[in-house]
C-alpha cells in the first residue's frame, strides 16, 4: 500500500476551481508544465511528490485529503453493490472501480443510487399494493438512508455547524460549562426548563415554551438534550441553510437530517473542537478521562473523536461504529480507509461483537483487512438504562479504531507489539466482498472468486474458493 501511486485528478480540479485559477496559472504555481497538469487532472499521470509539496507550501493544502475521501468510500460502496447476485456474471475488476470513482465520481454515485433503488424496489414487492396506491410512483431512497449517506459523504464533519457550536461553548475562547450555557441560552429565548419523569428524554411545548428533560437520564444525556433544543431554537437559520444545500428528496429526509444536524451541534458544543482536540492529544485519547473532563458519555466521546477532521487542524483519523446485539450497525463513520458495509452486519471476527461478553471493559484488537491495511481497534459495551425498575435497557457495543501507524498516540496501545505480524487478526468488511479463502466464519462465498464443490470432502466450509 505504501508504494501505491496517487491519482487525484478530481481533487486537483476541485482545488484549482476553488482558488479561481486557470490551468496555466495553477501549473505555474505548482512548478509543472501545462500538459503535465492536464494529464494529472485527467488521471493519466499520478500526482508527483513535487506537486504534493507545492500544494502544501503554496496553498497550505492538507495533502491527506488527496488520498482519502469520496473515492475510497465509493469504491467500497460499489464493491458492496456489485456483490448483489444480480451482477454475478458481470463483475468489473477492482482497478476499473477505482478508475470510475476517481475519473467519474458523479457516474459512480449514480450507480450506487441506482442499485439502492433496485434493492429497495425488490424488498418492497411484498407490499406492492401499497406502493401502487401512492400518487408519486417514483422509486426514492428511504429518508433514513438518504440522511445517512449525506453525513457519510460529508466525512461526518459539518464545518459551519461545528464552528457555530464551538463559538457557543467558547464565547471568549475558553470552554464554559455546557449545561449552564444551554440553560442561559434557553432562558434568553423565554424557555423554562423542568424535570420530567414520564419516560421521555426531551419534550418541548412551543405554546407554553416549557422544555421538559428526563430526570431519569444521566447528566451527559441531559446536557446533550438541552444543547439539542438550543440548536433547534437558536440555530434554525444555519440548520436551514445546510439543509437547503443538501437538497434532500423528501420532507421526511429533511426532517430527519434536521435532527441529525441538531445532534451534531449538541455533540460539538458539549465537546468543542479545539479544547477537545487538545485534551484528546494530551490524554492520548483516554476515553474515560475525556468523558470525565467534559461531562460526556464514553459513546459521545468516541463519536466526537471520529469527527475531528477540520481542515488545517485534523485529529487522528478514526473510524467509529455502534452495533446492537444482533450485529446490526446502528451508527457508522470512518475517516480511515476502512469503510463499513452499507447493508447487513459487520465482520463477526471484529472485537466489537465480543464486547457484549465483557461488560464494562475495553477490548483491544490488532486487525488487518484484506487490502493489507492494519488497524488498532478498541471496543466496549454501552448500556442505556431505563432509569426505573422494569424499564427496558438498551444495549449496544461501540468500536473505535485507527490505522496502526497512529497507535503510538493512543494510551490503549502502549503494551501491544504492533511490529509483530502474527499479532494482527484477519478481519473483513462483508463476506461477499471479502477475498479471504480460509475464514472459518464466512457466511456466503466471495463474489469475485469461483468455487470448487466436492461432495466427497468437507472442510469448515462446504466448498473451496478457487484462485
Amino acid at each position: 500500500m505504501a508504494n501505491q501511486k496517487l491519482y487525484a485528478g478530481v481533487k486537483l480540479r476541485e482545488t484549482r476551481t476553488r482558488l479561481g485559477l486557470t490551468q496555466k496559472e495553477f501549473a505555474a504555481k505548482l512548478g509543472v508544465s501545462l500538459p503535465y497538469l492536464n494529464q494529472m487532472e485527467n488521471n493519466n499521470r499520478p500526482v508527483s511528490t513535487g506537486v504534493v509539496l507545492a500544494l502544501a507550501q503554496e496553498f497550505g493544502f492538507d495533502v491527506t485529503e488527496l488520498s482519502v475521501g469520496d473515492a475510497e468510500r465509493m469504491v467500497t460502496d460499489m464493491r458492496e453493490a456489485l456483490a448483489d447476485p444480480v451482477f454475478a456474471e458481470a463483475t468489473p475488476p477492482l482497478a476499473d472501480l477505482r478508475l470510475a470513482a476517481s475519473n467519474a465520481p458523479a457516474l459512480a454515485r449514480a450507480f450506487i443510487d441506482l442499485h439502492r433503488a433496485y434493492r429497495q424496489t425488490h424488498e418492497r414487492l411484498a407490499s406492492l399494493d401499497e406502493a401502487l396506491g401512492r400518487e408519486d410512483g417514483r422509486v426514492q431512497p428511504s429518508p433514513w438512508e438518504e440522511v445517512r449517506d449525506f453525513f457519510h459523504y460529508c466525512d461526518n464533519y459539518i464545518d459551519a455547524v461545528d464552528r457555530a457550536a464551538e463559538h457557543f461553548s467558547c464565547p471568549d475562547g475558553q470552554s464554559k460549562d455546557a449545561m449552564t450555557l444551554a440553560i442561559e441560552a434557553l432562558q434568553a429565548e423565554g424557555v423554562s426548563v423542568e424535570n420530567s419523569n414520564n419516560g421521555e428524554l426531551r419534550g418541548y411545548d412551543a405554546d407554553t415554551r416549557i422544555l421538559r428533560i428526563s430526570s431519569r437520564a444521566d447528566l451527559a444525556t441531559q446536557r446533550f438534550q438541552l444543547l439539542h433544543q438550543v440548536a433547534l431554537l437558536t440555530q434554525s437559520k444555519l440548520l436551514d441553510a445546510t439543509l437547503d444545500f443538501a437538497r434532500f428528496q423528501s420532507n421526511e429526509a429533511r426532517a430527519i437530517a434536521r435532527i441529525g444536524l441538531a445532534n451534531y451541534f449538541a455533540g460539538a458544543a458539549l465537546l468543542p473542537y479545539r479544547p477537545f482536540l487538545e485534551a484528546a492529544q494530551s490524554t492520548r485519547h483516554d476515553l474515560e478521562r475525556l468523558a470525565d473532563q467534559f461531562g460526556a458519555s464514553i459513546e459521545q466521546v468516541a463519536h466526537r473523536l471520529s469527527t475531528l477532521q477540520r481542515p488545517g487542524a485534523k485529529g487522528v483519523p478514526f473510524f467509529f461504529v455502534r452495533v446492537d446485539q444482533a450485529g446490526t450497525i446502528t451508527k457508522r463513520h470512518s475517516a480511515t480507509r476502512l469503510q463499513f458495509a452499507r447493508f447487513g452486519g459487520a465482520c463477526p471476527l471484529w472485537n466489537v461483537h465480543r464486547a457484549f461478553e465483557t461488560p464494562g471493559r475495553f477490548l483491544r484488537q490488532l486487525a488487518e483487512t484484506p487490502d493489507g491495511v492494519r488497524y488498532f481497534c478498541l471496543a466496549r459495551d454501552v448500556s442505556k438504562q431505563g432509569g426505573a425498575w422494569g424499564a427496558p435497557v438498551r444495549r449496544f457495543a461501540i468500536g473505535l479504531g485507527c490505522e496502526v501507524r497512529h497507535a503510538d498516540q493512543l494510551v490503549y496501545a502502549d503494551d501491544l507489539d504492533v511490529a509483530r505480524k502474527a499479532a494482527f487478526e484477519p478481519i473483513g468488511i462483508s463476506c461477499r466482498i471479502c477475498e479471504r479463502k480460509s475464514c472459518h466464519q464466512r457466511s456466503v462465498p466471495p463474489l469475485e472468486r469461483r468455487l470448487n464443490v466436492n461432495p466427497n470432502h468437507r472442510g469448515v466450509l462446504p466448498y473451496e474458493i478457487a484462485e
